[in-house]
């Protein structure tokens, strides 16, 4: 567990790093809940045994026990800082077995192919920041399309950075469930509702497909 300050108060990242990183990996968390969701636990084992590093970032406002989340200004500006912190933690490409993704994003000389995402308010969250984090593609758990019963206040615009991004949710989410595009592609897991819990490895398992696809693992 790492501690690390933001203009926001302390978030805290649990980053694990396989031995020769191909690329980096940053997943933020749903509105109430931690890191220990079972489709981001899965999500960081499977992506491990693809020699891709993976940091599980908890949010200030939940570092400091509120359940309610902060405004979307303050969770965006905590986990800018939090993603900039770990581009300099996390070893650089020049150790990596793969070194740079095939596709997208801004990235610095040295840096690992950078992903955001995170599920439900966390892939939000990626999605509003990327370009400012430099990413190169988002991974979204559970994408909130809207809200429950709300088809009206869609927030698909947020899905359109102009990066690759893959929306894993199930076809049974209240949220809805995003449509694919050029640069969007969307995993539908069957049975499955918002919490991803059904078959968490199977939810895995497209991220990573997703991942060597780009040539992030």
């Amino acid at each position: 567990m790492i501690s690390v300050p933001t203009p926001h108060g302390e978030a805290r990242v649990v980053l694990d790093v396989p031995d020769r990183p191909a690329s980096l990996l940053v997943l933020g968390h749903g509105a109430g809940g931690d890191v220990d969701a079972p489709d981001l636990v899965a999500v960081r084992d499977a992506c491990l045994s693809a020699s891709v590093a993976v940091a599980r970032v908890l949010q200030p406002y939940r570092v400091a026990g509120r359940r309610a989340p902060a405004p979307a200004r303050q969770l965006d500006a905590a986990w800018t800082a939090v993603v900039e912190t770990l581009r300099s933690t996390v070893p650089s490409a020049g150790t990596s077995r793969r070194g740079a993704g095939r596709s997208g994003g801004t990235r610095r000389r040295g840096d690992l192919p950078l992903i955001v995402g995170g599920r439900s308010s966390g892939a939000r969250v990626a999605c509003r920041t990327a370009a400012a984090t430099g990413a190169a593609g988002i991974v979204a758990l559970a994408f909130p399309l809207h809200p429950p019963g709300r088809p009206e206040r869609s927030r698909a615009e947020e899905l359109d950075t102009g990066l690759p991004t893959v929306v894993v949710n199930g076809d049974r989410d209240p949220f809805g469930v995003p449509e694919a595009g050029p640069l969007v592609e969307v995993c539908l897991r069957p049975g499955e509702r918002h919490d991803l819990r059904r078959d968490p490895a199977a939810v895995a398992d497209c991220v990573v497909r997703w991942l060597v696809r780009h040539g992030w693992a």
